[in-house]
């Protein structure tokens, strides 16, 4: 088995080949860029915990990375995980949140970043071009997001939910669509709001 160094310069090595930034990595494992950027230099030790999504994010195997050869005769098993697709989010003019399933989509776990996670189907164009009407998107649940990421956020006074980019500052938080045809929310202790969870990428089927 290779060590942590051989690991990290054969990662280095397949992202020079496909022309891979740390940021276009650290996107598609789902991690701070800060935090490959010191995985990748050796200035902190690589997890191995995360080997399998660094792999799937260069095109490769974790036994590869490895090292380590699998027999021929071995058929590798890939974990199948159900997602609930939990009501409607709205894209627009928000709609009342359904708390009931409304069906699950398949995937493999180790496509899955860490977590709970649920789907949640978009509704209007509020946030098109980034997120298309009836496109299926992917919640990590959590009580925050960063500043200017896409959120699943409930509006409490109406018990309704909608899905928006977050700016916040230190009186209130503005959620902001990407359509410019459409109006920023702003959340205040009169109009308050509750975070969801991150919108981590979508399923449409345009």
């Amino acid at each position: 088995m290779k060590s942590n160094a051989e690991i990290i310069a054969q990662m280095q090595q397949l992202a020079k080949q496909q022309q891979l930034s740390i940021s276009e990595v650290a996107r598609r494992v789902n991690m701070a860029k800060s935090a490959v950027s010191k995985y990748f230099n050796g200035s902190r030790t690589f997890p191995l915990n995360r080997l399998e999504s660094f792999a799937a994010a260069l095109g490769t195997t974790a036994e590869n990375l490895l090292g380590v050869e699998i027999p021929t005769n071995m058929v590798p098993v890939t974990k199948v995980v159900k997602i609930p697709i939990i009501g409607v989010i709205a894209c627009g003019d928000p709609i009342t949140a359904e708390e009931n399933v409304d069906g699950y989509i398949e995937e493999p776990q180790e496509s899955l970043p860490s977590g709970k996670l649920f789907y949640l189907r978009a509704k209007g164009n509020s946030m098109s071009p980034t997120i298309p009407n009836g496109a299926n998107v992917l919640i990590r649940q959590q009580p925050e997001v960063e500043n200017g990421e896409i959120a699943a956020v409930l509006l409490t006074n109406d018990n309704e939910a909608t899905l928006k980019r977050v700016k916040k500052n230190k009186k209130l938080i503005l959620l902001l669509p990407d359509n410019p045809k459409y109006d920023p929310i702003v959340s205040t202790s009169k109009n308050p709001i509750k975070i969801l969870g991150k919108a981590i990428r979508f399923i449409s089927d345009l």
